[in-house]
């Protein structure tokens, strides 16, 4: 899909916003836009595939700025860096891959892999924490405490699938209105 001047902007101003609510103090945990954007920027940018990656990356990164700055502030409990946080980007940006096996961009395949993403993230991401790899040994390296892990992120999922649900429809019904708006001339009778 060729990109213009205005289409940058758009995208830019996507990641803002996502950014810009992830931040929010009071949302519940794991309701977020950023696997919706993930794979919108793998859809919608397959053939400029490093911006496709950075977009969702630089969102997170933004809102873990706010985050940082509320937690240094003394407004909000939530570290923006901490030990082992490339497991989350990478976790993150690995879902923009969806996006590049999205054949035709239909209500259908969006909502299929709206549906996917979330689940592929939650088993990988969990899966990483009980590895230790983020730095924190929480869990016995146990099929036991590869449950505990998984159990321990299960009040997320559901938000992330709901809201991976919602952003997609938020991202990929604006980019459709944005690039098939068009003036039709008013007849008069």
């Amino acid at each position: 899909m060729k990109i213009n001047k205005s289409d940058i902007w758009v995208l830019v101003i996507m990641v803002v916003v996502a950014a810009l609510y992830r931040a929010i103090p009071s949302r519940p945990f794991g309701f977020a836009p950023q696997l919706a954007l993930a794979f919108f920027s793998g859809a919608i940018l397959r053939d400029r595939k490093v911006l496709a990656f950075v977009l969702p990356l630089l969102s997170m990164f933004i809102s873990d700025l706010l985050y940082q700055g509320l937690h240094t502030a003394g407004l909000s409990p939530i570290w923006g860096f901490y030990p082992g946080m490339w497991i989350d980007y990478a976790a993150y940006a690995s879902v923009t891959v969806f996006g590049f096996f999205m054949k035709k961009i239909n209500v259908l395949n969006v909502l299929l892999t709206a549906l996917a993403a979330p689940t592929y993230f939650f088993l990988l991401s969990n899966f990483l924490t009980w590895t230790g790899l983020n730095g924190y040994d929480m869990y016995p390296k146990t099929f036991g405490g590869l449950m505990a892990a998984y159990t321990a992120g299960l009040p997320f999922y559901p938000y992330s699938v709901l809201s991976t649900v919602l952003f997609s429809g938020v991202l990929f019904g604006s980019w459709y209105f944005i690039n098939h708006r068009s003036v039709k001339p008013v007849i008069a009778a």
